[in-house]
């Protein structure tokens, strides 16, 4: 794929979408593997969302990544940034070869994802919890000076332990900021065990809905359901929208489904040409 690509423009098939969703899995499990960096589960489980942000939603442009009228995104769960570096290379921010230095001495591309040198990243994160008040931050400012783009967030279920969260989707329900989108990577699955271990969520869209929410839940692997989600916000007028996907961490190699370990684990070896294997790799090299 070259620096100039379809994707930027947007496009309406759905197969391109899941190809680039692919490409974005196939891309962190490399980058992963050469900086022996972690949370490559939680990139798989936020492909197929970020495949439909940056191949469909976002009006962004990879030419003038800066133009005053884009939407915003921001990845709030910062851990995954490895996945959001492979969708601006895929849809053509920066040379694809860049993504080798991830994680490198050096690289700009760092392992929790940075602004600095790095265009169509709106905001350097990692310390959860920040995200979403810096977003709805954004929506605001956009609402007082009558702009029209929007603000998407893309958080983490385990984040929403986070009382700073709650107090952001208090304001932004209190102010009707409908431009504003909160999207959840719900997999069930935080640092070292299950969220319902940790801190129970549940009645988690109830609880988004008593701020003033309009929320919709769908199969965060499912591309047509989130096109569906995205296209229709806000989903209600002067409500902020909050999309809560239900994913699978590690999605689509079959031993990192699911499974704890590969927050932290870096694929190596056997276990990396095992995940290329999975993913079929050489077909998209």
């Amino acid at each position: 794929m070259t620096f100039a690509n379809a994707y930027w423009d947007r496009t309406n098939d759905p197969d391109a979408l899941t190809s680039l969703a692919k490409r974005i899995r196939i891309n962190a499990v490399r980058m992963t593997n050469s900086g022996n960096s972690s949370h490559v589960g939680s990139v798989l489980s936020i492909a197929d969302i970020l495949a439909t942000l940056y191949g469909r939603v976002l009006r962004v442009d990879a030419a003038n990544p800066r133009a005053p009228e884009r939407d915003r995104f921001i990845l709030s769960k910062g851990h995954a940034g490895a996945g959001v570096y492979a969708a601006l290379a895929e849809t053509g921010f920066f040379p694809i070869e860049n993504l080798t230095r991830h994680y490198q001495n050096g690289s700009n591309l760092s392992g929790h994802v940075s602004h600095k040198n790095v265009p169509g990243v709106e905001l350097s994160t990692g310390s959860l919890g920040h995200g979403l008040g810096v977003g709805t931050g954004m929506a605001l400012a956009a609402k007082l000076q009558a702009k029209c783009h929007r603000v998407f967030v893309q958080m983490s279920d385990g984040e929403c332990d986070e009382g700073s969260n709650w107090e952001a989707i208090q304001f932004a329900g209190h102010h009707r900021l409908d431009n504003l989108i909160a999207i959840i990577d719900y997999n069930k699955i935080q640092s070292l065990t299950s969220t319902e271990d940790t801190l129970a969520l549940e009645p988690f869209a109830d609880k988004w809905r008593a701020f003033n929410w309009a929320v919709r839940e769908v199969d965060g692997h499912d591309i047509g359901a989130l096109v569906r989600a995205f296209e229709a916000i806000p989903h209600e007028a002067g409500r902020p929208s909050c999309v809560i996907a239900h994913t699978t961490k590690g999605k689509g190699v079959s031993f990192m489904e699911n499974n704890v370990l590969w927050h932290y684990r870096s694929p190596q070896g056997a276990e990396f040409a095992a995940a290329l294997a999975e993913l079929d790799a050489d077909s998209n090299a």
